[in-house]
């Protein structure tokens, strides 16, 4: 018989440390788990533990909680229902038909008279050749021969000449604005400052961001400080709570100011479509024409537009619906759109034939008359008179006082 073979020392260690009880150790009583001390529990006797939920059940209980969930979250999903319908409604109104790219109104060829006609043989020829974006209407070629013709009516419209809009109408075709990523630029006619700063104008931009525009400086007394000009601006549009990313004063006829206004929207709209924003007869039209008279330059594009830009009129409501320029060659769109109707204005209730009598074409001169010591305010003339030094659009107020002076 063989003999076994010899064990290593580590060999006989291995052997002997496996070959030997361990030892158990003491609970410690500070460490108590209560998943330890279940799993040591024994297990209930048979028929005695908690049944398992039927298939009813799971059913049940799912249809109850989503049941609470909708009573907690009903009157929010009807708001948001809500806006959704506003935002399809208010988007729907986004003109998408060929206009007239002098003054927005959709082409037609029914009406002669109406604004965007275009005769029969012009339109199909320009839809043939796809080029109904460089189609003139008839009653822009009026205007653009120095015609005043009318086509706004109704609240904040124009007595005068036949009306083929409202005031209303032209709200409704600014009210998609709000739910468009833009950039809007606010213009304001200094002459006019407080007539024409359009105090609501985030009922039509939403919460896009906003620079204001102060047009018409040129028309200022030479003297004028356009510092302390800009210093009271800025207060007046902090009291009237307006957010507003920059403002700036400019003249579309000396262009002063344009340049800078142009490297701002190049820095803010950052991909997005500009909306040219304000009250009718403001210059949004001849703000644009400076716009692209500056830009083209440099800018190709802008350049192009030059041929088919919006047509400039002294008759307020020009613009009867948003017009698409191609101005920008890194993406983007510039928008001109239909001015808003104030009836508080003066020029709302004048006639159209004496609309350009209103509209300075000249420099303001500073003017003071001689101030009469009276007790009672309503029977002073000449006190009157001091508020409206500097205001053109009142030069028939200042001769009926004169005359009544007289």
């Amino acid at each position: 018989m063989a003999a076994p073979p010899l064990l290593s020392l580590s060999q006989r260690l291995l052997f002997l440390s496996l070959s030997l009880p361990k030892p158990q150790l003491a609970p410690n009583p500070s460490s108590f788990s209560p998943t330890r001390a279940a799993s040591t529990a024994p297990p209930p006797p048979e028929g005695a533990g908690p049944a398992a939920p039927s298939r009813g059940d799971r059913f049940l209980g799912t249809q109850l909680a989503a049941e609470a969930a909708a009573r907690v979250l009903a009157p929010e999903d009807a708001e948001r229902r809500r806006r959704r319908r506003e935002k399809r409604k208010a988007l729907a109104r986004k003109p998408s038909a060929a206009a007239c790219y002098g003054c927005g109104a959709p082409l037609q060829t029914a009406d002669e008279a109406a604004p965007g006609y275009v005769h029969p043989a012009t339109y199909d020829l320009k839809k043939r050749h796809h080029q109904l974006r460089t189609v003139l209407c008839g009653r822009c070629k009026l205007l653009s021969h120095g015609h005043m013709i009318t086509a706004v009516g109704g609240h904040g419209g124009y007595p005068g000449g036949k009306q083929f809009v409202s005031a209303d109408q032209l709200r409704d075709k600014l009210s998609y604005l709000r739910h468009e990523k833009a950039l809007i630029i606010k213009l304001v006619d200094i002459v006019d400052f407080n007539g024409s700063f359009l105090a609501r104008v985030r009922d039509f931009a939403g919460a896009n961001p906003i620079i204001l525009v102060i047009t018409k400086v040129d028309l200022l007394p030479r003297d004028t400080d356009l510092n302390c000009i800009g210093d009271w601006v800025v207060e007046a549009v902090v009291k009237k709570k307006l957010n507003v990313l920059s403002v700036h004063l400019t003249s579309s006829k000396s262009l002063v100011g344009v340049t800078g206004i142009i490297s701002e929207i190049q820095q803010e709209k950052k991909g997005r479509d500009v909306y040219i924003l304000g009250s009718a007869n403001v210059g949004k039209s001849a703000f644009i024409s400076a716009m692209l008279r500056t830009m083209a330059y440099k800018d190709p594009v802008a350049a192009a537009a030059q041929k088919y830009k919006p047509i400039q009129s002294a008759v307020p409501g020009t613009t009867l619906g948003p017009i698409q320029i191609e101005a920008f060659l890194g993406g983007g769109k510039l928008y001109d759109t239909p001015g808003v109707h104030l009836h508080h204005r003066q020029a709302a209730v004048i006639h159209a034939d004496d609309l350009p009598s209103l509209a300075p074409q000249s420099r303001l001169r500073a003017r003071c008359f001689p101030v009469c010591i009276c007790i009672q305010w309503h029977t002073c003339f000449f006190l009157k008179t001091c508020t409206l030094i500097f205001s053109s659009e009142y030069n028939v107020v200042f001769r009926l006082m004169i005359q009544m002076l007289d």
